[in-house]
């Protein structure tokens, strides 16, 4: 491994960089600075969360920035303000022997007047969010015409944030001989796009496979019913009494939710999410960076940008829909060297996207079992007697109350002190989890995929109404919609369709068949109106939709070979004869009209 001395940064930069402790340059360090430094050609960075990629693209920058003109000469764009601000931080620590070179952060939420003042004062190097930088644009405050460097950091991130037509007007401002650099975490089509579009035969330098989680994350899952999800969390809290870790829900009142009764439960906790102003966000990141907290929990776009070391743990109280974005979550620890833990919650009809996890990380994925009640209180036990132990004592301050604790104490005995000591924290943990029941569930059967039930009636009929997709305890409702392969439909489109149609994240999805022109679901059967309410007059690529209850898929064998023999061609299938007689008579109408 080589050293910053051996990269051919000046002096200067050394000097910043040794007074930050750093010695030795990380994996991407180590091949991005020179490749900055000795050429002009654009550049691809595949690297983790947490790797040091600020410190690549920003040490070879500072060092080429002439700092007598006062011209912005490279900007920087992240997808939050949380990560430019930490950007123009770590830029500024760098270039501090270096003057009188000039960073500036510009980002929403705060006082743009600012901003505006420090771009007309000159700056040399400009950090920003999309949507602030396009305002200064247009405002024409903000100059771009000359910039030499151009950084999409967290670019995957961006994208996902629905800022590529911001980029895009930003890209058509800047000149074509620009060195543009990309770093990323994840390589997905999306990025390979803006590469083909934007970028001149860039290199690409990688520090791991592509879309490959951080190499010190172990990934563990744990499998309950839904309805046990809160009660899953809560004892993997327990279990690891010194947790300093992010929760992450989907939504945010889910967020609210849960930080809600992790509070009420004692614990230290709060939520992030995109209803909180500017002052309460600052006001709980800088508790949980202090440790003041213990537990934050988060959606994924309240909490992208978050730049927090030493995290034990990341904990999926749902999986996200994009599974890349996974790779984000789990890369929130195990950073700078450090082991870290990723976990989910799953139920079993989620069993498949750890499948899918796995192949997309190159990881195995370790099924742990929820702890019983028994283990928590021992783990608890042990964790108290150990701060007792190697708890510091303050002779000097608790001298002249000892006397007196030790007469009122003098009538126990060492082991009945003992144990009255240990019951005054540890009392809670008995009571609560005295009777705690397994929240484990068996996958022992056949199927543990899509494990289901069925049900035949006296007359050796099925009966539908029990049979509409009823998977272990939870019901679902099959539906048909009238778009498929042929109208762009993918399972992740689809459920994003659903979920942006019902406002709903928290409503269960079962299995999805999509077929060239149509496709079925299943969505959990006590959300059946909402769904039929949510999808009157959609549309869905030009395509006015269709959405109406079908029969659960047959299971005859006759079906299912017809249904692999047309399979890529099955809207050409009679699936009418699988539909309910009310939808039949639907669509005959249709067809006289």
């Amino acid at each position: 491994m080589q050293n910053f001395s051996e990269l051919g940064l000046s002096p200067a930069l050394l000097r910043a960089i040794g007074d930050l402790g750093f010695e030795n340059p990380t994996p991407i360090q180590e091949k991005a600075i020179p490749a900055i430094l000795s050429e002009s050609q654009d550049i691809i960075a595949l690297a983790q969360t947490g790797t040091g990629k600020t410190a690549a693209f920003g040490l070879p920058i500072i060092e080429q920035i002439d700092a007598q003109n006062d011209n912005v000469q490279a900007i920087i764009l992240c997808p939050t303000r949380e990560l430019g601000v930490q950007i123009a931080k770590d830029l500024e620590s760098f270039a501090k022997y270096i003057a009188p070179l000039k960073i500036t952060a510009v980002y929403g939420g705060a006082d743009i007047t600012k901003q505006i003042k420090a771009l007309k004062s000159g700056t040399h190097i400009v950090v920003g969010t999309p949507g602030r930088v396009i305002d200064l644009l247009k405002r024409g405050v903000l100059k771009i015409n000359n910039i030499q460097w151009l950084v999409l950091d967290e670019a995957d991130e961006m994208l996902n944030m629905g800022f590529k037509d911001d980029i895009d007007t930003i890209l058509a401002a800047t000149p074509a001989e620009r060195q543009t650099l990309l770093f990323s975490a994840t390589l997905p089509q999306e990025i390979m796009r803006i590469a083909e579009e934007y970028m001149h035969q860039p290199l690409e330098i990688s520090v791991g496979k592509r879309n490959e989680g951080a190499a010190n994350v172990e990934h563990e899952y744990y499998m309950v019913h839904a309805k046990d999800r809160y009660e899953a969390l809560k004892r993997i809290a327990d279990i690891n009494p010194k947790i300093y870790g992010i929760v992450f829900c989907r939504t945010r009142q889910e967020t609210k939710d849960i930080a809600e009764k992790l509070i009420q439960d004692g614990y230290n906790a709060d939520a992030l999410h995109g209803d909180l102003s500017q002052a309460q966000r600052d006001y709980v990141m800088n508790r949980f960076r202090t440790r003041l907290l213990q537990i934050l929990v988060a959606t994924d776009v309240a909490a992208r940008g978050l730049d927090v070391n030493d995290l034990t743990h990341v904990i999926n109280y749902n999986l996200p829909d994009e599974l890349e974005v996974y790779i984000h979550r789990s890369g929130r620890t195990g950073r700078a060297g450090k082991s870290g833990t990723s976990i989910a919650i799953i139920h079993m009809r989620e069993l498949h996207k750890i499948q899918r996890l796995e192949k997309l990380l190159r990881k195995n994925f370790s099924r742990e079992r929820v702890p019983t009640g028994k283990e928590i209180c021992e783990k608890q036990l042990f964790n108290l007697v150990d701060k007792v132990e190697n708890i510091e004592v303050n002779q000097t301050q608790i001298e002249q109350f000892l006397p007196a604790i030790y007469k009122k104490l003098s009538w126990l005995s060492r082991e009945e002190l003992i144990q009255h000591f240990v019951s005054v924290e540890f009392n809670r943990f008995l009571d609560y989890y005295k009777n705690a029941t397994d929240l484990n569930v068996n996958t022992d059967r056949k199927s543990s995929r899509f494990e289901e039930d069925r049900f035949e009636n006296k007359s050796g009929k099925k009966d539908i109404q029990r049979e509409r997709g009823r998977r272990g305890k939870m019901a679902y409702t099959r539906f048909y919609i009238n778009v498929g392969h042929k109208n762009n439909l993918s399972v992740p489109k689809l459920i994003g369709l659903i979920n942006d149609r019902t406002q709903n994240r928290d409503i269960n999805i079962g299995k999805i068949d999509i077929m060239k022109k149509f496709a079925f679901f299943e969505i959990d059967s006590r959300y059946e109106s909402e769904v039929n309410r949510a999808f009157k007059n959609a549309r869905f690529e030009g395509v006015d939709l269709m959405v109406e209850i079908s029969k659960p898929e047959p299971t005859t064998p006759s079906y299912a070979k017809t249904k692999k023999m047309v399979e890529g061609n099955f809207d050409d299938f009679e699936w009418d004869k699988y539909s309910s007689s009310d939808n039949k008579k639907k669509r005959s109408k249709k067809k006289k009209r």
